[in-house]
């Protein structure tokens, strides 16, 4: 098994951001994709942080990504709003239906928006953290289009996505919860990661093609195909269908089917709704309440005496404080940048240097 490289946080985000910027992407485009796929990896969510940037400049060769699309209006009604991503780059047009929900949820104290046909817009998580940092909650429906790459609970052939179901709940003095997983057992991208380090994935999680239990990531990435199980067996599965009727089928956006199957990579829609808590009128009683409540829980004695009760968002508050400096990855990962790199240079005559030239000593 090959040690993960370390490679210096700021100077991979810089390193992002420039191959966007070769790539076509204006400033905020290339700077807003690099702070979230760096931020993926520093919350510890690599299966959706750099990893990706290979598949993304695949997407944009096979002309199923487009560069510095603005979202327009497909339906208003002030606090109920339809948005086309036009297969933008998905950190770009998420983040502008974030700003476009916040602004309407701060007027009308509410805004649910319906975000269609967007390029894959990453950890999900990331969007209701835009919207706590303006002291909003928020609650996320998303559907992936593509591949299909999970079963159905009983079935043993991929019919769905990973689609993750994702919430925001902000605090005013105290750590925020956040809610934010797959439908599925785990997430492709977790599958992605342990293939590349060429571990196992857990228990659980994956099928053979003939829908037999396995451990081995290569079922995902190597035919004949196997497929994820849903988490929770029939709940996650139940999970996924609302995802991808309410996350998208309900405001015009696509669902996985025989039609939609042709793409080098992935595609979202996303049902947002944002809203501002005070406007319950109980704040005080609920920091005291969620004070109480959480400490409550945490005060659990934990089965394993060298772990803590962990709230929701715990873990990415945690794997933030170690990764600030550098990141931890794989060797195939990194090999995967170098050809992005590659593939860029040759696309648009830039001289962007190597990943692997960062790695440190």
């Amino acid at each position: 098994m090959e040690s993960d490289l370390l490679l210096p946080t700021e100077a991979m985000r810089q390193w992002v951001a420039d191959l966007w910027r070769a790539a076509g992407s204006c400033e905020q485009e290339a700077q807003l994709t690099a702070d979230h796929l760096i931020g993926a990896n520093l919350a510890g969510h690599d299966s959706h942080g750099v990893v990706v940037v290979e598949q993304y400049v695949r997407a944009l060769l096979a002309g199923e990504l487009r560069l510095n699309q603005r979202l327009s209006l497909v339906a208003d009604t002030d606090t109920l709003l339809v948005v086309e991503g036009h297969q933008g780059m998905g950190q770009s047009m998420a983040f502008q239906t974030m700003q476009l929900a916040i602004e309407r949820a701060r007027r009308h104290g509410v805004a649910m928006v319906g975000l269609r046909h967007s390029h894959h817009i990453g950890r999900v998580g990331h969007y209701a953290e835009q919207a706590m940092a303006a002291s909003f909650a928020s609650i996320h429906f998303t559907n992936v289009v593509g591949c299909p790459m999970v079963a159905p609970h009983g079935g043993r052939q991929s019919r769905f996505g990973t689609n993750p179901f994702t919430v925001g709940l902000p605090r005013r003095d105290a750590p925020s919860i956040l809610l934010d997983f797959a439908s599925s057992a785990i997430a492709l991208g977790k599958v992605r990661v342990a293939y590349n380090r060429k571990r196992q994935v857990p228990v659980g999680v994956l099928i053979d093609h003939e829908g037999q239990p396995t451990l081995d990531p290569a079922v995902m990435y190597e035919k004949p195909l196997g497929a994820l199980l849903p988490a929770a067996g029939h709940k996650g599965y139940a999970l996924a269908v609302v995802c991808d009727l309410l996350g998208s089928a309900l405001f015009g956006g696509s669902t996985p089917h025989p039609r939609q199957l042709a793409l080098t990579g992935f595609y979202n829609n996303m049902l947002t709704i944002v809203f501002d808590p005070a406007r319950f009128g109980a704040s005080e009683p609920f920091e005291r309440e969620a004070s109480a409540f959480i400490g409550y829980v945490k005060s659990s004695a934990p089965r394993d005496p060298n772990s803590l009760i962990e709230m929701p968002g715990d873990s990415e508050r945690r794997y933030r404080a170690q990764r600030v400096r550098v990141l931890p990855l794989d060797a195939n990962t990194v090999r995967g940048l170098d050809q992005a790199a590659q593939a860029v240079n040759a696309l648009s005559g830039a001289a962007l240097p190597p990943a692997s030239s960062l790695v440190a000593p």
